[in-house]
């Protein structure tokens, strides 16, 4: 998978980027077919205190990209927070393709095909 991580107004730590690479990898595990992802964190000064670090994921995959963001004032804990949001979209995204692919959900189908 490639990964592109872009910072503003802040510096990329080892540590920071670690964290990322953890996150990312967890990501990965849930879907295997993910293509890319593009990270990108800033530091805003001029906003709320506890809203100063914004951190936002959007996930390559196939199908329609998954994209989460979320603002924090500490930027490990924004990390976490969009990794979570980007988690939930995976399990929904598999969960439906589950259900259509059901028997009870083809048989459904087949019986709407019929009375049209």
């Amino acid at each position: 998978m490639k990964l592109i991580i872009s910072t503003h107004n802040i510096s990329l730590t080892p540590s920071i980027e670690q964290h990322i690479l953890d996150r990312i990898d967890k990501l990965e595990h849930l879907d295997r077919w993910t293509i890319d992802a593009r990270v990108i964190i800033e530091h805003d000064q001029t906003r709320d205190p506890a809203k100063e670090f914004r951190c936002s994921i959007r996930l390559g995959v196939r199908g329609p990209d998954l994209f989460a963001e979320d603002y924090e004032n500490d930027l490990h804990a924004a990390i976490d927070k969009v990794a979570k949001k980007i988690e939930q979209q995976i399990r929904k995204m598999h969960s439906k393709a589950k259900a259509k692919k059901s028997a009870a959900s083809r048989s459904k189908k087949k019986r709407q095909e019929g009375k049209l």
